[in-house]
């Protein structure tokens, strides 16, 4: 019985020698280390687009009942700040193109004027590529050019100041959709919250709103 055993127990032993001489060591799998998370990176970035400026509340008894969309630009430097997911601070500094055009008694009137806006914005990431933007702007003014189309010629005057030397507080609502990585495309709209009172005496007095799309280039 004894010999029974013990020749049992040797048949074992030999048969998973051989087995693992036939099937090889076993491979150890690895599971893949997880992927870092993008969000908490501070992202610095370019942006340029294209505005669609008016004006609300054109205070003038020679304006029409309402005034003209513009066309115009933006462009600047963008900065994202990582808090907690989903929300980041957005913070850029923008050259912006806005103004109005409106009939006068005098002819067709268009205003343009350049601008740095400074927008500080709640950015939460509602999906892996879509976004929603709030928050405030600070608009800070450069200069301003008025023309005057009265059918037969144009004049051009440039104002000689700052435009103004008023900074206006305004509201920023947008949102974001990733195109990649480093690629978005943007659209927002912008309002003043304070009136301009450029020159209260020749009645602009006023509040820009603009339509802004554009694309934005962010990099590590």
């Amino acid at each position: 019985m004894k010999k029974i055993i013990f020749f049992a127990i040797c048949l074992l032993v030999a048969g998973s020698v051989s087995a693992q001489s036939y099937y090889g060591p076993r491979r150890v799998v690895r599971r893949p280390e997880p992927r870092q998370n993008d969000f908490y990176k501070v992202r610095l970035g370019i942006t340029g687009g294209v505005n669609f400026a008016n004006t609300s509340n054109a205070y003038n008894a020679n304006y029409s009942s309402s005034t003209n969309t513009i066309v115009g630009f933006n462009a600047g430097l963008t900065m994202e700040l990582p808090v907690a997911y989903p929300f980041s601070i957005a913070a850029e500094g923008l050259i912006s193109q806005k103004g109005f055009a409106a009939q006068t008694s005098d002819g067709n009137f268009t205003q343009r004027s350049y601008y740095i806006d400074v927008p500080i914005l709640a950015k939460f990431k509602l999906s892996p590529t879509f976004n929603f933007l709030i928050g405030p702007q600070i608009s800070f003014p450069i200069s301003t050019t008025q023309t005057y189309d009265d059918g037969f010629s144009i004049t051009a005057q440039q104002r000689y100041n700052t435009t103004y030397d008023k900074t206006i507080l305004g509201g920023v609502i947008g949102v974001s959709f990733d195109l990649s990585p480093y690629v978005e495309l943007r659209g927002r709209y912008t309002y003043d919250l304070q009136s301009n009172e450029e020159n209260t005496t020749a009645g602009y007095n006023y509040r820009n709103q603009v339509w802004q799309v554009g694309l934005g280039f962010k990099f590590e």
